[in-house]
């Protein structure tokens, strides 16, 4: 999401002033009459001019940048996982991070994306909600990079996304493999690409496989685990019941733990995402994982070069066998 950003050349040109004058109301000097003021204002606000607040902190001698983060829920374990591979990379290259959760609020997301434009963050890393974004288009000269999910209304972006479909397809074929073929699947928004991709990635390996996907064994838009929970036992408890699930993030992995706890049961289970403790059970939690680290350094360096032509960088997946996948029917 980048164009040519206004300069105070631009703006000076605009207001009929000169460059010295734009610097002037641009850096609060003292003694700038009244009318110049306002038109140098009325200048920056019609060429939404941003002043770089990089090069001002290397005038001052200074030369950290700040680089905003904004994710949906920092006590999940992807987004704390995230927010510290982002600092990691962001201070490999002298860069300041500062976070902020929106908690699933798409109007608490705008208010934070626009609350750090407002206070000069440099560039902005967002893990946007399945709200519309088109209004971002307002702060273009804010150089910002998508993580995980492409932003709704917004025809040019950088984004930097897991292969979604490929892990969601290989979680499935595997399945599959040790011979289920009524296969649950616990979706999160399917108004997140994220998802989405997940979801389809299900539905091809089903459909290549000449199965058909039931949408009775389809679970959308649960999001807590005890949510999860709840609906797994109900799935369970159907006269023809799934004897394998597939798990699109890691809540809806541990919310199928939670579910089994109490049933006699066994059926198989992957999960999309590693969590801290899918290796301590037993069995163990098969899941498709990823290089946390790796997407965000790829955030980062988009951010660090930016281009004019938006670009999308898309980070592999694996699965990981340890148990949980493999069962038979």
């Amino acid at each position: 999401m980048n164009r040519r950003k206004p300069t105070m050349a631009d703006v000076a040109r605009h207001a009929g002033v000169s460059l010295k004058t734009v610097s002037r109301v641009v850096n609060q000097e003292p003694h700038v009459r009244a009318s110049l003021q306002q038109r140098v204002q009325a200048a920056i606000t019609a060429l939404g001019y941003r002043r770089n607040e990089a090069a001002a902190r290397l005038a001052r001698g200074a030369t950290m940048l700040t680089l905003g983060l904004v994710m949906e829920n920092i006590s999940n374990e992807f987004y704390s996982r995230l927010a510290a591979a982002v600092e990691e990379a962001a201070a490999g290259h002298e860069a300041l991070v500062v976070f902020g959760s929106y908690e699933e609020s798409p109007d608490k997301e705008r208010m934070l994306i626009e609350s750090m434009y407002a206070r000069g963050v440099d560039s902005l890393i967002v893990v946007p909600s399945a709200a519309d974004h088109s209004w971002l288009a307002e702060h273009a000269s804010l150089t910002t990079v998508f993580v995980d999910r492409v932003p709704q209304g917004l025809d040019a972006a950088d984004v930097v996304l897991l292969d979604d479909v490929r892990g969601a397809r290989t979680a499935t074929e595997h399945l599959l493999a040790h011979g289920h073929r009524r296969i649950a699947l616990i979706s999160d928004d399917e108004g997140l690409s994220s998802v989405h991709d997940r979801a389809t990635g299900y539905r091809k390996a089903l459909g290549a496989a000449g199965v058909t996907a039931e949408e009775s064994l389809v679970v959308r838009g649960v999001f807590e685990p005890g949510r999860v929970a709840y609906e797994v036992i109900r799935l369970l408890d159907l006269p023809s019941p799934p004897t394998a699930f597939f798990a699109t993030n890691n809540r809806a992995a541990i919310g199928i733990l939670q579910a089994l706890r109490e049933r006699p049961e066994r059926p198989a289970y992957v999960g999309f995402d590693d969590f801290a403790l899918a290796g301590v059970f037993n069995p163990g939690v098969t899941v498709v994982r990823y290089d946390v680290s790796r997407l965000a350094r790829n955030a980062v360096e988009l951010l660090l070069n930016p281009s004019p032509a938006p670009r999308r960088v898309k980070v592999p997946v694996e699965l990981l066998a340890r148990g949980s996948g493999e069962r038979p029917p």
